[in-house]
């Protein structure tokens, strides 16, 4: 269906969907949230893989101060609870794997949106940029959560504290993002991931990402109980079984997601 703040394109098993404000840096309105929102609903059921990406020159600014009249009419509290956490949780509940495509500047909400995707690919001249102080607020839409874990307290804390900006190239040597290429190769690049996540096995991968997220919480008994348990019904999968004939058959395999 036809969005207003976003668009979409499938192909091969890859889903699209770049923001497309590029007048306002692909700042994040109630409309693009709700839109995207829906959009990654509506993809985690029909593709294989779902890419985040911004039109122009940046990914995403973070949100659109100008949805207000004025900063002091923002419900910042509202506005999270009912609009960015159905986002950022249709990115993590999402059944097939999201690569966040961050062609250019991501800043504030826009950097944590990337970072709640499974894997986040970044042109050579992107940036990521924990702006939140500069206005006086705390990182928001998961970055609490996201930013430490991704590159431990004191880069976090540091990221936090001064707001600076983080080049693509730092971030991939911090671990914040998968890898960071050359601007002129990243829409090949980024193809070419998501090409080869859409021929992969989906199933495999929704239980990677669950097992994956479990892992930071569990004990150790209990992340050995979870991975006895997926892994047990992966193998009776039609997926597990192709893969070792197409082993054995010194073959690609031909996965179905099932």
């Amino acid at each position: 269906m036809p969005y207003e703040t976003i668009l979409q394109q499938t192909d091969g098993g890859v889903t699209t969907l770049t923001l497309n404000r590029p007048e306002v840096m692909n700042a994040l309105n109630t409309r693009m949230r709700a839109e995207l929102a829906e959009a990654l609903h509506r993809a985690g059921a029909e593709a294989r893989v779902v890419v985040l990406t911004g039109a122009g020159r940046a990914f995403c600014a973070g949100q659109d101060l100008g949805d207000a009249r004025n900063a002091a009419q923002l419900d910042l509290e509202r506005t999270l609870r009912d609009e960015y956490l159905p986002l950022v949780n249709a990115i993590l509940d999402c059944p097939v794997p999201v690569i966040a495509a961050v062609n250019g500047a991501a800043a504030g909400a826009g950097a944590n949106i990337a970072l709640a995707a499974d894997v986040v690919l970044a042109a050579e001249g992107a940036f990521f940029q924990q702006a939140f102080a500069r206005i006086g607020l705390i990182p928001d839409a998961g970055g609490t959560w996201f930013l430490p874990r991704q590159v431990g307290l004191a880069r976090a804390m540091g990221a936090a504290l001064f707001a600076e900006r983080i080049p693509a190239r730092q971030a991939a040597d911090w671990g914040m993002i998968w890898d960071c290429v050359p601007d002129a190769d990243f829409a090949a690049h980024w193809q070419a991931r998501a090409r080869a996540l859409a021929e992969g096995p989906t199933l495999a991968y929704r239980q990677i990402r669950a097992a994956m997220r479990a892992g930071l919480t569990n004990d150790l008994a209990a992340q050995l109980d979870l991975e006895a348990r997926l892994q047990g019904a992966l193998a009776a999968s039609r997926d597990f079984r192709e893969g070792v004939v197409a082993f054995l058959e010194k073959r690609p395999p031909r996965f179905e997601g099932r």
